[in-house]
């Protein structure tokens, strides 16, 4: 079977390895008789699986004991509500930056449930860009400060996290373990897992042990992390499958070396905006210095060639090329799976292309 060049945004391409392994696993897990999916979340064999995806979570990301390592429900979308639920007092302010679409979700659903001030807003700027950090204005004592660490639709990225006295709280969803990170410098970082762990519809979440302690004791039990502390991520049925593709990327993740990730990484996206400078033909969306490694986006000069663009790109089996529906234009998600070689076909489809058309 031939695989096609995945640009997807999410649910995006995974290692070639994990889903072998995926499909070694399906019907008969290690002897079992019967697949992981139909085991049983308190059987022994679920639990290595649960267990060593939190073992190599830590390593990979050098989280101390000091921080809990959960695997939730809901994707990061539910975890715009459990943030402000769990760390947000009453009558206290917490800071967001929005940076776009995604920022922007985040705080809407934060200001149903308390005070909310926006640090910085270049949400609607066209090129697109993160905030700097010398343009933020934080509030004295506030509970924490919000960023998105990488606008999967914008294409910007945060090249360097803000420092300040309240607990850093990222939604890392477009970029988690695509580059190493300080986990010390945050208060909470969580990432829904369809674009670099796994499948959709579940979140890792690393969060500071001692700021659940801010819950209200009316909370309701599901929606305080100090209830999933306690259970171990399982005080209900977790979604197991999706936890065992997590665990297989991540010793994908472990045996590739998240240094020399994070250098691909730099060295596929520097390939493709390459192409993009080089030609008149194409433009950027995002401002250079906040360019992400994860989402590039561009138009054509002529807009009106992108659908072309789209449908030769797709019959070539360069796929999800679209840009989201909310802006258009077009986006490559080059995620850590996604291999080189895809970067290199793209490349000279883009060439091709601008020699029929331009």
């Amino acid at each position: 079977m031939a695989r096609c060049y995945n640009f997807c945004a999410g649910p995006a391409t995974l290692p070639l390895s994990v889903l072998e392994t995926a499909r070694d696993d399906m019907v008969d897990y290690q002897g079992s008789g019967m697949s992981i999916m139909e085991s049983s979340h308190r059987g022994k064999q679920y639990a290595a699986v649960h267990e060593e995806a939190v073992a190599n979570i830590r390593e990979l990301m050098g989280v101390s004991d000091d921080y809990a390592v959960l695997f939730l429900q809901g994707g990061a979308s539910t975890q715009f509500a459990y943030i402000p639920i769990n760390l947000l007092g009453e009558g206290q302010t917490a800071d967001y930056t929005n940076s776009g679409a995604w920022a922007a979700k985040a705080i809407k659903e934060a200001k149903l449930l308390g005070n909310v001030n926006i640090a910085a807003d270049c949400g609607s700027e066209i090129p697109t860009r993160v905030p700097s950090v010398d343009e933020l204005q934080l509030t004295d004592g506030a509970a924490y400060l919000h960023v998105t660490s990488n606008e999967t639709i914008s294409g910007a990225q945060w090249k360097i996290f803000p420092s300040c006295e309240a607990p850093l709280v990222a939604d890392m969803s477009s970029d988690i373990l695509s580059r190493p990170v300080d986990v010390n410098q945050f208060g909470l970082i969580y990432a829904g897992l369809q674009k670099n762990l796994g499948p959709s519809g579940a979140a890792l979440v690393i969060v500071r042990k001692d700021l659940t302690d801010r819950v209200q004791e009316s909370t309701p039990t599901m929606f305080k992390y100090a209830t999933h502390i306690k259970a171990g991520s399982m005080f209900n049925t977790p979604p197991c499958f999706s936890i065992y593709i997590l665990n297989l990327v991540t010793r994908w993740l472990k045996s590739e070396g998240l240094q020399n990730i994070f250098d691909q990484n730099v060295a596929k996206a520097a390939k493709l905006y390459a192409a993009i400078d080089g030609s008149g033909f194409y433009r950027g969306t995002a401002v250079q210095e906040c360019r992400s490694d994860m989402n590039v986006t561009w138009r054509i000069a002529n807009e009106d060639l992108e659908p072309e663009f789209i449908k030769q790109a797709d019959a070539q089996g360069l796929k999800g090329l679209k840009g989201h529906r909310s802006v258009g234009g077009i986006r490559a998600s080059i995620y850590n799976a996604f291999p080189p070689e895809g970067i290199d076909a793209l490349v000279a489809f883009m060439k091709n292309f601008e020699a029929s058309n331009g």
